[in-house]
């Protein structure tokens, strides 16, 4: 018999519609009916490509012995992380607090009041069932102990979400202590940072390619690039189908955990289009190319929205999607191509994955051009007919303005960077898609499925959709984006600004049902969005000239000074965002006729350059007027001209090529050196 569940839109809640446990969704019935009975909450939090959460399901969720105790001693409510990553964060660190460590699936006990005591992650049954027993006796014993400890973790919680605003200077001694933290836990052999489990470093890799370029410091390049290259030789890229799963559970980057996320592919798309700048190495513009074509091929709504993920697999057969056997491969290839791809990727070697299957990995002794051999192509494209008629990983096909915000950009970069309109296309597909489903009189929403938008927008849903459109003006220069942009920054002040803080809440303000309004700058799997938001705000005011953009953008800076300072290496998106500041940052405006060849010249030489610290504008010039940046700026001589400006100060325009190189070079280098 369906549960409450049942009337939920969420791929992830859907999946646990017909559990014998009777799931409530997050919502004042479930509240109701456990203050009613006065009994505890099971508060479980995961996501629809959560491997470990489909296994508890299978495992506990369908089990009746375990939902009968469930049923009669608890309220228990089901919630889709990325549908209320507000509830998960709290909840998340909650269970850091008490347990060390957290992940998912997420199983946290509430009081009838909505306060944590006690959770974890991922549990076997009888383990479930004995801390099952072990609450409720506890709960009829001594229920003030429990409520008193709910109270005191819910305080804790609130203490964990001030920041530090420190006396400290930021100034490039943080960025050097940051590239000295991220020297230190490098792994020398494999890339990355620590040990296994390695998950992308997206934005610790972006802000090496910054210390790099305004260091000359050649080792922070060789740690991005050996991460770069290592991840893409790896198991954890997809070789046939392109895309990189979440992470690796080893540290070579071989075996992955098989989900993939839009968020990850957005960010590493990205980064590998930074490091193709930086190093012109044609196999960092394949593996971004690849990414991206998997996006649209696979992970695109009909009207332009991208999905959320694919899972890993059934329960037992994580991977089956992605691995061979050598028997298949003989079967399906010709002895020519088999004989080429096994030693291309390791098959010659003992099977590397569970019951005797292969995960493809590029072996060191062939470069990327390996792929353009014909044995090699015709291998991928028997390949990829062949998985295609296997059992499809379960797509999530909700649409997340967060992500798409992400995707959006990586897009956008796409095209300035390879030149190919259909990522131009897809960006502009996708935001026009947000603004027609997700936009609302209340603001951004966050969630787009079978017709339904609902959930009020969060932090990181304003922050990453204005930088995907500040990245599509600067693609296109199409002034209705800087518009939208304009406008999603001022609700977003609105809505979650904190003056006393200097930082932006990650939720709105009026759920009585959350015991805090979380507030933090750490990057997680994605970019920390009040960080995503500093770097937006000095792009608008670079955009715009107007200064409280600029002055909001600094007080996000110091707002957590203290400990940026102190940890450096867990604010990545901060630091760059920092040394956008800290640079000599251009605001660049080209006046001439898009179709112009100089004008041309000029934007591919500024696309095809890594000059991050840049915000470029263009537009002819009777349109300069509807941009600060492009104001009262004429052409010489009818001539594309273009002025490269320093806080809203000027240098002599000029419509030499050479010129603008020399003037959008002219960068503040430091030291690394003690």
């Amino acid at each position: 018999m369906p549960n409450r569940l049942i009337n939920e839109t969420s791929p992830y809640l859907l999946q646990h519609a017909n559990n014998p446990v009777e799931w409530f969704p997050w919502g004042d019935e479930a509240f109701q009916q456990a203050r009613e009975r006065d009994v505890p909450i099971l508060l479980s939090v995961g996501y629809s490509s959560c491997h470990w959460c489909h296994v508890m399901e299978e495992e506990s969720y369908e089990n009746e012995r375990v939902a009968e105790v469930l049923n009669r001693d608890f309220i228990a409510i089901k919630v889709d992380r990325e549908e209320r990553p507000d509830l998960d964060k709290i909840h998340m660190d909650a269970v850091v607090a008490i347990r060390g460590h957290g992940g998912w699936p997420l199983n946290v006990f509430l009081t009838p009041n909505l306060e944590p005591f006690w959770g974890g992650s991922y549990f076997q049954k009888e383990q479930f069932l004995d801390i099952l027993g072990q609450i409720r006796t506890a709960w009829e014993k001594e229920p003030e102990k429990i409520v008193q400890s709910g109270s005191q973790l819910s305080q804790y919680l609130e203490t964990q979400n001030q920041l530090l605003k420190g006396v400290e200077v930021l100034d490039e001694m943080v960025l050097k202590a940051a590239y000295d933290s991220l020297a230190s836990s490098f792994d020398d052999e494999f890339g990355g940072f620590g040990w296994a489990p390695k998950f992308p470093p997206s934005m610790r890799l972006q802000l090496l390619l910054r210390i790099a370029r305004r260091t000359g410091e050649p080792v922070a390049l060789e740690m991005a690039e050996k991460t770069l290259d290592h991840m893409a030789r790896g198991g954890i890229y997809d070789h046939l189908g392109g895309g990189f799963h979440r992470y690796s559970t080893d540290e070579r980057w071989l075996v992955p955990h098989f989900e993939k996320m839009l968020y990850d592919n957005a960010s590493l798309a990205w980064t590998y289009l930074e490091a193709y700048q930086v190093s012109g190495k044609a196999m960092y513009s394949r593996v971004a190319r690849e990414i991206l074509d998997y996006v649209l091929k696979e992970m695109t709504h009909p009207g332009g929205g991208f999905y959320s993920a694919q899972d890993a697999g059934e329960v037992g057969e994580e991977g089956a999607f992605y691995v061979w056997h050598t028997s298949e491969l003989r079967e399906f290839l010709s002895p020519q191509e088999f004989a080429l791809f096994e030693k291309v990727y390791g098959l010659s070697e003992p099977n590397n994955f569970e019951d005797g299957t292969h995960i493809l990995n590029l072996q060191d002794e062939y470069d990327w051009t390996i792929k353009a051999n014909p044995l090699i192509r015709s291998a991928h494209h028997k390949l990829l007919a062949v998985r295609q008629a296997r059992p499809s990983p379960l797509k999530d096909d909700k649409i997340l303005t967060a992500w798409n915000g992400l995707m959006i950009a990586a897009m956008a970069k796409a095209n300035q960077v390879l030149g190919e309109a259909r990522f131009l296309d897809a960006a502009r597909r996708a935001a026009q898609f947000l603004k027609q489903n997700l936009m609302s009189d209340r603001g951004l929403l966050r969630r787009y499925r079978d017709g339904e938008a609902t959930f009020d927008g969060y932090l990181d849903d304003y922050a990453y959709l204005i930088s995907g459109l500040l990245t599509l003006y600067e693609t296109d220069f199409d002034l209705s984006w800087i518009d939208w942009a304009r406008e999603l920054q001022a609700k977003q002040d609105e809505l979650l600004w904190n003056e006393q803080l200097g930082a932006y809440y990650f939720s709105r303000a009026g759920d009585p049902h959350l015991i805090r309004r979380s507030v933090d700058f750490v990057d997680g799997a994605r970019p920390n969005s009040n960080a995503v938001s500093a770097l937006n705000l000095f792009k608008l005011f670079a955009l715009t000239f107007h200064a409280p953009y600029q002055e909001k953008a600094k007080t996000l800076l110091t707002a957590n000074g203290g400990n940026l300072s102190r940890q450096p290496g867990a604010f990545a998106q901060t630091l760059i965002a920092l040394d956008y500041h800290l640079d000599r940052s251009k605001e660049i405006a080209v006046i001439g006729a898009s179709n112009n060849a100089d004008t041309q010249a000029v934007l591919s030489w500024l696309r095809s350059s890594f000059n991050p610290n840049k915000t470029l504008g263009a537009g002819r010039p009777e349109q300069s007027d509807t941009l600060a940046l492009l104001a009262r700026k004429p052409m010489i001589e009818g001539k594309t001209t273009v002025y490269v400006c320093e806080d809203t100060i000027c240098n002599l325009p000029t419509a030499d090529l050479k010129q603008v190189q020399r003037l959008v070079s002219d960068i503040k280098t430091y030291s690394l050196a003690p």
